[in-house]
């Protein structure tokens, strides 16, 4: 835990230090030409961002989920994802979102199973937008002999979702295929079978999950694709509030690539990264100062004010759970 802490504090850390090596004090002099009412716009674009993902949540739970309404999904979806972007690679994101659903009596193979369905959600609708907004950014602005730059996504993106499938349709498979290799590391048979079951249950989860009427699961889409396109948005109204002027696509296209480049660093909310790439591909037609301004309102929407709010929630959950607990013990 420890450790997780100094890698959130690395991150925060790195976080701040690509605009002040940018811009200087200069990127937050730059803050004060933003209006009031443009970055109050962007903070209800994020709170609205939370409020689909509660209805995602909700569609996606159907009636497995006792007692649970908007203002808890809501809840239980800002803690999720404060842990999504305070820990490494968003690994405590299932963890954070089983211990919350437990409250309404769901177990841990269809909180975990809903999570993935919600992986997979966005995983379709990026293979979707990708090769739109990437095209686009490429002939417009980058050099088209960065092709890859484009395949590469669209590559990795396609061999996740043949994995899920893989998981969906050929879990007999995959099970033969898997148990003579723990069997050759020496992973006792009782500890296979327990994975096998774990996996098991996983599958059944995952496929009643989807298995809701086709115009929920089109909500489903709808819903994260809306929830997509509002969160990538923050970089084209910065630039905009700024007086400067990027294509609204362009802006897209660059928070894309950069919190993708932000995941290779496996740093909680892809610090380091997704500053550097942000700037490379903004620098050239912003300028280093109103690059280094528009990282910092970006930043803060999408990764800080995630940890604030979600982690006031988380705190507030746990509080509630222990009071509860006290109270219980008393009786």
């Amino acid at each position: 835990m420890r450790r997780r802490w100094w890698l959130l504090l690395l991150a925060l850390g790195l976080g701040a230090l690509v605009p002040l090596v940018l811009g200087g004090a200069s990127a937050f002099h730059g803050l004060t030409l933003i209006p009031a009412g443009w970055l109050l716009l962007m903070v209800a674009m994020m709170f609205l961002c939370w409020n689909l993902n509660a209805w995602r949540l909700r569609i996606m739970l159907a009636d497995r989920a006792e007692g649970l309404g908007h203002g808890g999904a809501l809840a239980t979806v800002m803690a999720t994802e404060c842990a999504l972007n305070a820990t490494p690679g968003g690994s405590g994101a299932p963890f954070t979102l089983v211990a919350l659903l437990r409250r309404y009596q769901v177990t841990p193979a269809t909180a975990t199973a809903v999570f993935a369905v919600d992986q997979i959600t966005d995983l379709v609708v990026f293979l979707v937008l990708l090769p739109t907004v990437a095209l686009y950014g490429l002939s417009r602005y980058l050099d088209l002999e960065g092709w890859w730059q484009l395949a590469l996504p669209m590559v990795l993106l396609g061999l996740a979702l043949l994995l899920c499938w893989a998981v969906a349709n050929r879990f007999s498979d995959i099970l033969r295929f898997t148990d003579p290799w723990l069997e050759r590391w020496q992973v006792p048979l009782r500890r296979r079978r327990a994975l096998a079951r774990a996996l098991l249950r996983f599958r059944q989860s995952m496929v009643e999950t989807l298995r809701v009427p086709r115009r929920r699961l089109m909500a489903l889409f709808g819903l994260c694709l809306a929830h997509w396109l509002l969160r990538y948005s923050v970089i084209y109204l910065t630039v905009l509030a700024l007086g400067k002027h990027v294509d609204w696509v362009y802006g897209f296209f660059v928070q894309m690539m950069a919190m993708g480049a932000g995941y290779l660093t496996l740093l909680p909310g892809g610090a380091g990264g997704a500053e550097v790439a942000g700037a490379a591909l903004l620098t050239p037609w912003l300028g280093a100062v109103s690059t280094a301004t528009v990282l910092l309102v970006w930043r803060f929407m999408t990764f800080y004010l995630y940890l604030l709010v979600g982690g006031g929630c988380l705190l507030a959950l746990a509080g509630r759970e222990a009071t509860a607990m006290l109270g219980h013990g008393e009786r």
